[in-house]
């Protein structure tokens, strides 16, 4: 399954009032793994930015002067949401900026459902956890994500905070150690029967399920994250 996590910069908070996109960072996720792949472009509002949103991006209207427009990205763009789904947080708020520029420009199909899937994981976190903040900062908290490198709020380096959030949100448990697994596994052994018959040794052998399967891989994606992981050496051999 490929994903696309992706997050914008903008020059205000309303489309009704002539904001536009300033900001496009997207990180591909194949499989559940973060490929290194990546989309990330600075553009050229034509207009000014409001001191509220440079306050939270840091980003001037004169660093983007000779940055590209939209239309001149957005083929490229498409090209590499185009049958993903997207992972955005506050889907609505992005999906409704990348449409309103593609209107702009009158596309052929403007909007970016004609083009990929759309997932919102701050709906998904609402769902998860109730009653509690659930922004990318919350989040990060919430599932030990290191965000220390993220001074101000940036397109890119907001979509792989988001991309490794939601790979520890749907990976079927929030926190899983290495005596966790080893507990698990235990468990899992005690589930095979054996019974000697007719001096015939027959073994149940029963299987992770899916939600198992997921909660291992999300254990080993956050070793990758701290280093080498010792179960990729393995599988490689």
């Amino acid at each position: 399954m490929r994903q696309i996590v992706l997050d914008t910069e903008t020059t205000g908070l309303s489309t009704a009032q002539g904001h536009r996109i300033i900001e496009i960072g997207c990180v591909e996720i194949v499989n559940r793994r973060l490929t290194g792949r990546e989309f990330h472009r600075f553009l050229n509002p034509d207009r000014d930015i409001d001191e509220g949103a440079e306050r939270v991006h840091g980003i001037s209207r004169a660093s983007l002067e000779s940055e590209p427009r939209f239309p001149e990205i957005a083929d490229e763009l498409l090209a590499f949401l185009s049958g993903a789904e997207l992972v955005i947080h506050n889907a609505e708020f992005d999906v409704g900026f990348l449409d309103y520029e593609l209107g702009l420009m009158r596309h052929p199909k403007p909007r970016v459902t004609d083009h990929a899937s759309v997932l919102d994981t701050l709906l998904l976190a609402r769902e998860m956890h109730p009653g509690q903040r659930n922004s990318l900062d919350a989040l990060c908290k919430r599932y030990e994500i290191d965000a220390s490198k993220r001074d101000v709020h940036g397109a890119l380096i907001d979509a792989d905070l988001l991309a490794r959030a939601y790979l520890a949100m749907t990976g079927g448990q929030t926190a899983l150690s290495l005596d966790a697994v080893s507990a698990a596994d235990t468990a899992e052994t005690n589930e095979v029967e054996a019974v000697s018959r007719a001096g015939e040794l027959e073994l149940r052998v029963v299987r992770a399920s899916d939600e198992e399967l997921a909660a291992h891989e999300a254990l080993l994606d956050k070793l990758r994250d701290r280093g080498e992981c010792v179960w990729d050496r393995l599988n490689a051999g």
